[in-house]
Protein backbone atom coordinates (compact mmCIF):
# COMPACT_ATOMS: atom_id res chain seq x y z
CA UNK A 1 0.00 0.00 0.00
CA UNK A 2 1.37 3.36 -0.93
CA UNK A 3 1.98 5.44 1.91
CA UNK A 4 -0.48 8.58 0.79
CA UNK A 5 -3.09 5.58 0.78
CA UNK A 6 -2.04 4.30 4.19
CA UNK A 7 -2.28 7.54 5.69
CA UNK A 8 -5.68 7.93 3.91
CA UNK A 9 -6.39 4.65 5.52
CA UNK A 10 -5.57 5.64 8.73
CA UNK A 11 -7.64 8.89 9.23
CA UNK A 12 -10.70 6.98 8.21
CA UNK A 13 -9.65 4.18 10.84
CA UNK A 14 -9.29 7.44 13.27
CA UNK A 15 -12.91 8.83 12.02
CA UNK A 16 -14.85 5.48 12.83
CA UNK A 17 -12.83 5.08 16.23
CA UNK A 18 -14.12 8.35 17.38
CA UNK A 19 -10.89 10.18 18.15
CA UNK A 20 -9.67 13.69 17.20
CA UNK A 21 -8.58 14.82 13.95
CA UNK A 22 -5.53 16.21 15.17
CA UNK A 23 -4.55 12.89 15.47
CA UNK A 24 -4.41 12.36 12.04
CA UNK A 25 -2.90 15.19 10.65
CA UNK A 26 0.35 14.77 13.09
CA UNK A 27 0.57 11.47 12.31
CA UNK A 28 0.48 12.46 8.62
CA UNK A 29 3.40 15.15 9.28
CA UNK A 30 5.54 12.02 10.65
CA UNK A 31 4.89 10.51 7.73
CA UNK A 32 5.72 13.03 5.05
CA UNK A 33 3.23 12.87 3.54
CA UNK A 34 1.06 16.42 2.81
CA UNK A 35 -2.65 15.17 3.70
CA UNK A 36 -5.25 17.53 2.43
CA UNK A 37 -7.19 19.44 5.10
CA UNK A 38 -10.72 18.23 5.48
CA UNK A 39 -13.45 20.82 5.11
CA UNK A 40 -17.22 19.35 6.63
CA UNK A 41 -20.07 20.73 5.62
CA UNK A 42 -23.39 20.34 8.07
CA UNK A 43 -26.66 21.65 6.17
CA UNK A 44 -30.37 21.10 8.87
CA UNK A 45 -32.92 20.35 6.70
CA UNK A 46 -36.96 21.02 6.58
CA UNK A 47 -39.44 20.64 3.56
CA UNK A 48 -35.85 21.04 1.20
CA UNK A 49 -36.45 18.07 -1.16
CA UNK A 50 -37.04 20.16 -4.09
CA UNK A 51 -33.89 22.21 -2.87
CA UNK A 52 -31.66 20.07 -1.73
CA UNK A 53 -29.63 18.36 -4.14
CA UNK A 54 -28.90 21.65 -5.87
CA UNK A 55 -27.20 22.91 -3.00
CA UNK A 56 -25.31 19.88 -2.68
CA UNK A 57 -24.02 19.48 -6.03
CA UNK A 58 -23.20 23.23 -6.32
CA UNK A 59 -21.02 22.04 -3.10
CA UNK A 60 -19.65 19.18 -5.26
CA UNK A 61 -18.51 21.68 -8.09
CA UNK A 62 -17.06 24.03 -5.60
CA UNK A 63 -14.74 21.61 -3.54
CA UNK A 64 -13.51 19.35 -6.54
CA UNK A 65 -11.99 22.71 -7.77
CA UNK A 66 -10.56 23.46 -4.95
CA UNK A 67 -7.11 20.94 -4.31
CA UNK A 68 -6.43 22.02 -1.10
CA UNK A 69 -8.65 20.37 0.69
CA UNK A 70 -10.53 17.28 1.01
CA UNK A 71 -14.50 17.64 1.92
CA UNK A 72 -17.56 15.67 3.66
CA UNK A 73 -21.78 16.62 3.65
CA UNK A 74 -23.83 15.94 6.57
CA UNK A 75 -27.15 16.48 5.97
CA UNK A 76 -29.44 16.44 9.40
CA UNK A 77 -33.36 15.74 8.55
CA UNK A 78 -35.46 17.61 11.24
CA UNK A 79 -38.10 15.59 10.99
CA UNK A 80 -39.31 17.20 7.81
CA UNK A 81 -42.94 16.22 6.83
CA UNK A 82 -42.08 15.72 3.10
CA UNK A 83 -39.48 13.62 1.54
CA UNK A 84 -36.76 15.20 2.40
CA UNK A 85 -34.87 12.18 4.18
CA UNK A 86 -35.78 10.27 1.03
CA UNK A 87 -33.98 12.49 -1.13
CA UNK A 88 -31.21 12.43 1.46
CA UNK A 89 -30.98 8.37 1.24
CA UNK A 90 -30.35 8.57 -2.68
CA UNK A 91 -27.50 11.75 -2.36
CA UNK A 92 -25.85 9.19 0.25
CA UNK A 93 -26.31 5.98 -2.15
CA UNK A 94 -24.74 8.57 -4.75
CA UNK A 95 -21.88 9.84 -2.92
CA UNK A 96 -19.61 8.03 -0.85
CA UNK A 97 -18.66 11.26 1.49
CA UNK A 98 -22.10 12.32 2.50
CA UNK A 99 -23.59 11.23 6.18
CA UNK A 100 -27.39 11.31 6.59
CA UNK A 101 -29.30 11.77 9.38
CA UNK A 102 -32.77 11.93 10.29
CA UNK A 103 -34.48 13.41 13.78
CA UNK A 104 -37.28 11.47 15.69
CA UNK A 105 -38.46 14.46 16.01
CA UNK A 106 -38.53 18.38 15.27
CA UNK A 107 -35.94 20.02 17.45
CA UNK A 108 -35.30 23.05 15.38
CA UNK A 109 -32.26 24.19 13.21
CA UNK A 110 -30.17 24.64 16.06
CA UNK A 111 -30.43 21.08 17.48
CA UNK A 112 -30.17 20.25 13.94
CA UNK A 113 -26.96 21.70 13.75
CA UNK A 114 -25.65 19.95 16.99
CA UNK A 115 -26.36 16.79 16.08
CA UNK A 116 -24.78 17.39 13.13
CA UNK A 117 -21.80 18.85 14.48
CA UNK A 118 -21.26 15.51 16.15
CA UNK A 119 -20.63 13.83 12.99
CA UNK A 120 -18.08 15.80 11.40
CA UNK A 121 -14.70 14.82 10.79
CA UNK A 122 -12.89 17.60 9.24
CA UNK A 123 -10.36 20.20 10.03
CA UNK A 124 -12.86 23.28 9.40
CA UNK A 125 -16.63 23.40 9.93
CA UNK A 126 -18.91 25.17 7.62
CA UNK A 127 -22.71 25.40 8.18
CA UNK A 128 -25.29 26.38 5.63
CA UNK A 129 -28.60 26.32 4.73
CA UNK A 130 -31.06 23.90 2.79
CA UNK A 131 -32.72 26.08 0.73
CA UNK A 132 -29.90 27.50 -1.96
CA UNK A 133 -29.81 30.93 -0.52
CA UNK A 134 -26.33 30.77 0.82
CA UNK A 135 -24.05 30.49 -1.64
CA UNK A 136 -22.23 26.79 -1.66
CA UNK A 137 -19.66 28.26 -4.32
CA UNK A 138 -18.52 31.20 -2.52
CA UNK A 139 -17.17 28.90 0.60
CA UNK A 140 -14.11 29.54 -0.13
CA UNK A 141 -14.20 33.02 1.15
CA UNK A 142 -14.81 31.73 4.42
CA UNK A 143 -12.15 29.13 4.20
CA UNK A 144 -9.77 32.34 3.42
CA UNK A 145 -10.97 33.67 6.44
CA UNK A 146 -10.20 30.81 8.26
CA UNK A 147 -6.44 29.94 6.72
CA UNK A 148 -5.73 33.95 7.71
CA UNK A 149 -6.20 33.18 11.25
CA UNK A 150 -9.51 34.18 12.35
CA UNK A 151 -11.60 31.20 14.72
CA UNK A 152 -15.11 31.78 12.95
CA UNK A 153 -15.95 33.77 10.15
CA UNK A 154 -19.83 34.49 8.97
CA UNK A 155 -21.02 35.64 5.60
CA UNK A 156 -22.32 39.09 5.61
CA UNK A 157 -24.58 39.61 2.71
CA UNK A 158 -24.17 42.09 0.35
CA UNK A 159 -27.91 42.46 -1.00
CA UNK A 160 -30.41 40.57 1.33
CA UNK A 161 -32.97 38.24 -0.71
CA UNK A 162 -35.33 37.21 2.66
CA UNK A 163 -38.81 38.67 3.04
CA UNK A 164 -39.71 41.77 5.01
CA UNK A 165 -40.65 39.53 8.35
CA UNK A 166 -37.38 37.38 7.89
CA UNK A 167 -35.60 40.69 7.66
CA UNK A 168 -37.43 42.23 10.65
CA UNK A 169 -36.67 39.39 12.51
CA UNK A 170 -33.05 39.09 11.86
CA UNK A 171 -32.40 43.10 12.94
CA UNK A 172 -34.11 42.06 16.59
CA UNK A 173 -31.86 39.12 16.76
CA UNK A 174 -29.16 41.72 15.67
CA UNK A 175 -30.14 43.72 18.99
CA UNK A 176 -30.95 41.03 21.05
CA UNK A 177 -27.38 39.55 20.59
CA UNK A 178 -26.02 42.42 20.74
CA UNK A 179 -27.63 43.42 24.26
CA UNK A 180 -27.66 40.64 26.17
CA UNK A 181 -24.66 38.67 24.53
CA UNK A 182 -22.36 41.23 24.10
CA UNK A 183 -21.72 41.13 20.41
CA UNK A 184 -19.92 43.33 18.64
CA UNK A 185 -21.55 46.04 17.34
CA UNK A 186 -20.06 45.84 13.50
CA UNK A 187 -20.11 41.98 13.54
CA UNK A 188 -22.64 40.17 11.30
CA UNK A 189 -24.52 37.04 12.86
CA UNK A 190 -26.33 34.93 9.63
CA UNK A 191 -27.04 31.15 9.53
CA UNK A 192 -23.80 30.88 7.13
CA UNK A 193 -20.55 30.34 8.76
CA UNK A 194 -17.26 28.93 9.02
CA UNK A 195 -15.33 27.58 12.44
CA UNK A 196 -12.32 25.54 13.01
CA UNK A 197 -12.37 22.08 14.71
CA UNK A 198 -11.49 23.26 18.22
CA UNK A 199 -15.05 25.95 18.26
CA UNK A 200 -16.56 23.40 17.20
CA UNK A 201 -15.66 20.34 19.69
CA UNK A 202 -16.15 23.54 22.55
CA UNK A 203 -19.71 23.74 21.03
CA UNK A 204 -20.74 20.21 21.73
CA UNK A 205 -19.73 20.36 25.39
CA UNK A 206 -22.84 21.98 25.99
CA UNK A 207 -25.01 19.30 26.70
CA UNK A 208 -28.66 21.07 27.59
CA UNK A 209 -31.84 20.49 25.74
CA UNK A 210 -31.74 24.65 24.45
CA UNK A 211 -28.67 25.16 22.19
CA UNK A 212 -28.34 28.18 20.70
CA UNK A 213 -25.44 27.97 18.24
CA UNK A 214 -24.91 31.47 18.22
CA UNK A 215 -24.71 32.34 21.70
CA UNK A 216 -22.15 29.37 21.48
CA UNK A 217 -19.84 30.83 19.12
CA UNK A 218 -19.70 33.97 20.74
CA UNK A 219 -18.75 32.33 24.35
CA UNK A 220 -16.10 30.55 22.57
CA UNK A 221 -14.12 32.86 20.92
CA UNK A 222 -13.45 36.36 20.18
CA UNK A 223 -11.24 36.06 16.65
CA UNK A 224 -14.87 36.17 14.40
CA UNK A 225 -14.61 37.97 11.14
CA UNK A 226 -17.26 38.93 8.42
CA UNK A 227 -16.39 38.15 4.79
CA UNK A 228 -19.18 39.46 2.49
CA UNK A 229 -20.94 37.30 -0.27
CA UNK A 230 -23.66 36.91 -2.37
CA UNK A 231 -27.72 36.10 -1.45
CA UNK A 232 -29.82 34.40 -3.42
CA UNK A 233 -33.51 34.49 -3.66
CA UNK A 234 -35.52 31.13 -2.51
CA UNK A 235 -35.29 28.57 -4.95
CA UNK A 236 -38.50 26.85 -3.83
CA UNK A 237 -41.19 26.94 -0.49
CA UNK A 238 -40.76 29.30 1.58
CA UNK A 239 -39.37 29.90 5.22
CA UNK A 240 -40.22 27.01 8.08
CA UNK A 241 -39.74 30.08 10.34
CA UNK A 242 -42.97 31.23 12.02
CA UNK A 243 -43.72 34.17 14.17
CA UNK A 244 -43.52 31.83 17.29
CA UNK A 245 -40.18 30.24 16.16
CA UNK A 246 -38.58 33.33 16.27
CA UNK A 247 -39.83 34.80 19.38
CA UNK A 248 -39.07 31.10 20.92
CA UNK A 249 -35.44 31.31 19.54
CA UNK A 250 -35.01 34.32 20.74
CA UNK A 251 -36.31 33.62 24.44
CA UNK A 252 -34.07 30.77 24.22
CA UNK A 253 -30.92 33.04 23.25
CA UNK A 254 -30.81 35.70 25.82
CA UNK A 255 -32.03 32.93 28.74
CA UNK A 256 -29.79 30.06 28.14
CA UNK A 257 -26.55 32.43 27.45
CA UNK A 258 -27.36 35.76 29.48
CA UNK A 259 -28.78 36.71 33.20
CA UNK A 260 -28.88 40.01 31.87
CA UNK A 261 -32.81 40.02 31.76
CA UNK A 262 -32.96 39.36 35.35
CA UNK A 263 -31.17 42.63 35.86
CA UNK A 264 -33.09 44.18 34.21
CA UNK A 265 -35.96 42.94 36.10
CA UNK A 266 -34.06 43.78 39.04
CA UNK A 267 -33.63 47.27 38.05
CA UNK A 268 -36.86 47.89 36.62
CA UNK A 269 -38.37 46.77 40.44
CA UNK A 270 -36.21 49.48 42.03
CA UNK A 271 -36.77 52.00 39.62
CA UNK A 272 -40.71 52.12 39.89
CA UNK A 273 -40.29 51.45 43.84
CA UNK A 274 -38.54 55.10 43.71
CA UNK A 275 -41.24 56.47 41.69
CA UNK A 276 -43.91 55.40 43.41
CA UNK A 277 -41.78 56.42 46.66
CA UNK A 278 -41.50 59.36 45.41
CA UNK A 279 -44.85 60.01 44.43
CA UNK A 280 -46.04 59.12 47.98
CA UNK A 281 -44.07 61.74 49.32
CA UNK A 282 -45.99 64.24 46.28
CA UNK A 283 -49.39 63.04 47.48
CA UNK A 284 -48.59 63.84 51.31
CA UNK A 285 -47.34 66.99 50.28
CA UNK A 286 -50.16 68.22 48.16
CA UNK A 287 -52.51 66.85 50.82
CA UNK A 288 -51.00 69.06 53.87
CA UNK A 289 -49.49 72.09 52.46
CA UNK A 290 -51.76 73.12 48.96
CA UNK A 291 -54.51 71.11 49.49
CA UNK A 292 -56.53 73.01 46.66
CA UNK A 293 -60.43 72.54 46.74
CA UNK A 294 -62.15 69.61 46.27
CA UNK A 295 -58.82 67.23 45.88
CA UNK A 296 -60.34 63.91 45.80
CA UNK A 297 -58.42 60.72 45.51
CA UNK A 298 -58.91 59.54 42.13
CA UNK A 299 -60.18 55.43 42.42
CA UNK A 300 -59.45 55.13 38.68
CA UNK A 301 -55.74 56.28 39.17
CA UNK A 302 -54.98 53.94 41.98
CA UNK A 303 -56.38 51.09 40.12
CA UNK A 304 -54.93 52.07 37.26
CA UNK A 305 -51.14 51.90 39.56
CA UNK A 306 -52.40 48.54 41.17
CA UNK A 307 -52.95 47.08 37.51
CA UNK A 308 -50.01 48.03 36.01
CA UNK A 309 -47.58 46.95 39.04
CA UNK A 310 -49.34 43.84 39.05
CA UNK A 311 -48.36 43.19 35.30
CA UNK A 312 -44.76 44.36 36.15
CA UNK A 313 -44.63 41.79 39.22
CA UNK A 314 -46.09 38.92 37.11
CA UNK A 315 -44.01 39.56 34.49
CA UNK A 316 -40.73 39.40 36.74
CA UNK A 317 -42.25 36.55 38.21
CA UNK A 318 -42.68 34.73 34.92
CA UNK A 319 -39.25 35.19 33.77
CA UNK A 320 -37.79 34.10 36.84
CA UNK A 321 -39.97 31.30 36.85
CA UNK A 322 -38.90 30.25 32.37
CA UNK A 323 -35.04 30.12 33.94
CA UNK A 324 -36.21 27.34 36.80
CA UNK A 325 -38.38 25.72 34.48
CA UNK A 326 -35.01 24.86 32.40
CA UNK A 327 -32.87 24.44 34.81
CA UNK A 328 -35.55 22.05 35.99
CA UNK A 329 -35.60 20.58 31.99
CA UNK A 330 -32.10 20.34 32.24
CA UNK A 331 -31.62 18.72 35.28
CA UNK A 332 -34.08 16.07 33.82
CA UNK A 333 -31.46 15.41 30.62
CA UNK A 334 -33.83 16.07 28.08
CA UNK A 335 -32.61 15.64 24.63
CA UNK A 336 -31.16 17.92 22.31
CA UNK A 337 -31.82 16.12 19.93
CA UNK A 338 -32.82 12.11 19.35
CA UNK A 339 -31.52 10.36 15.83
CA UNK A 340 -33.83 8.25 14.71
CA UNK A 341 -31.34 7.10 11.80
CA UNK A 342 -28.04 7.36 10.19
CA UNK A 343 -27.27 6.72 6.64
CA UNK A 344 -24.59 6.93 4.13
CA UNK A 345 -20.56 7.67 4.82
CA UNK A 346 -21.16 7.34 8.67
CA UNK A 347 -22.66 3.98 8.96
CA UNK A 348 -20.65 2.54 6.21
CA UNK A 349 -17.64 3.52 8.29
CA UNK A 350 -18.83 2.54 11.93
CA UNK A 351 -19.67 -1.25 9.93
CA UNK A 352 -15.83 -0.65 8.41
CA UNK A 353 -14.39 -0.23 12.03
CA UNK A 354 -16.26 -2.94 13.25
CA UNK A 355 -14.74 -5.37 11.11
Amino acid sequence: MATAEFVVYVRIKIAAWGLHPDLCARFSGQMGVNVKKLVSFVIPCYRSEATLPDVVKEIQEKMNRMEEYDYEVVLVNDCSPDGTFDTIRRLCQENDNITGIDLARNFGQHSALMAGFHYVKGDIVVCLDDDGQTPADEADRLLEGIEKGADVVYAKYTNKRHSGFRNWGSHVNEVMTRVMLGKPKELYLSSYFAARRFVVDEMMRYENAYPYVIGLVLRTTKRIVNVEVNHRDRQAGSSGYTLGKLLGLWFNGFTAFSVKPLRIATVSGALFAAVGFLYGIYTIIKKIFINPPGLVTGFSALMSVFVFMGGMLMLMVGLTGEYVGRMYISMNNSPQFVIREITGAELNEKQAGER
